[in-house]
C-alpha cells in the first residue's frame, strides 16, 4: 500500500484509543506533543497510562468497549490483543473517522511514522509497516544527525524569514533567504552562540537601509 503522508493538526479533537497496555502508551506519548483531547477506554491500563490520566492528560473510560465511545472522535486507535475487541471498532467507527488498526487484521486509514522532534523540525520515517526494525534504525540515525540545536535553529529561521519577507522585495529578498541557510548559522546554533545569528541577521538587514 502506498500511504500518503500527511502532518495533521490535532489540537482540540477528540483522539480516543481503545486499549490500555503497551501499545496505547506509545500512541499517548506522541499525541502528548499537541494538545489532542485523548480518551483511553479499556478495563485495565498499565501503570505508565495510569501515570498520564493521573496527572490530567488523558481521560480514562474504565470500561469495555461500545460505539457510543467514538462519539465525535476525529481519530481512532484499536490497538488492544483482542482481534473481536479490534473488529468491533472498526465496525463502530464512521467513515469520516480516521482509524488505525494496531493489528493490521482490518481497516487501517493511517499508520504513525517514527518521528525525530526538535521543536517545529520534524523528521518522519515509515517502511509501511514491513520492517519496523529498520524504521527504529533509521529513527536512530536521524536522531543523531540532527541535533537538540536543530530546534533553536528552526525557530531563528522562522522569525528570520518573518523579517526578510518584511524589508526585502524582489531578487534581493531571494537571495537573503537562501543566505540564511548559510552553513556557518547552523554551526553558531550547535556552538550555543545564537547572539551570533541575530547579529548576523541585523547586519544583514541594517545594510539594506
Amino acid at each position: 500500500m502506498n500511504y500518503f503522508p500527511l502532518l495533521m493538526n490535532v489540537d482540540y479533537k477528540k483522539v480516543v484509543i481503545i486499549g490500555g497496555g503497551h501499545v496505547a502508551s506509545q500512541k499517548i506519548e506522541a499525541l502528548l506533543q499537541t494538545k489532542a483531547m485523548i480518551t483511553v477506554v479499556s478495563p485495565s491500563v498499565t501503570e505508565k497510562v495510569q501515570r498520564y490520566v493521573g496527572d490530567g492528560l488523558v481521560t480514562w473510560k474504565e470500561k469495555a468497549f461500545e460505539s457510543a465511545d467514538l462519539d465525535d472522535a476525529s481519530l481512532v486507535f484499536a490497538v488492544t490483543n483482542d482481534v473481536e475487541v479490534n473488529n468491533a471498532v472498526e465496525e463502530a467507527t464512521q467513515h469520516w473517522q480516521l482509524l488505525s488498526r494496531a493489528d493490521a487484521k482490518g481497516r487501517v486509514d493511517f499508520i504513525n511514522p517514527a518521528v525525530v522532534r526538535r521543536g517545529e523540525f520534524v523528521v518522519t520515517v515509515s517502511t509501511s509497516g514491513a520492517s519496523p526494525g529498520l524504521t527504529r534504525k533509521v529513527k536512530t540515525d536521524l536522531a543523531e544527525q540532527f541535533g537538540d540545536h536543530y530546534a533553536s535553529y528552526v525557530s531563528f529561521l522562522r522569525k528570520a524569514r518573518q523579517q526578510v519577507l518584511q524589508v526585502f522585495h524582489g531578487e534581493t529578498k531571494k537571495q537573503v533567504l537562501a543566505e540564511l541557510l548559510d552553513p556557518k548559522l547552523l554551526e553558531w546554533m550547535e556552538q550555543g552562540e545564537d547572539q551570533k545569528c541575530e547579529e548576523w541577521l541585523q547586519q544583514r538587514i541594517g545594510e539594506q537601509h
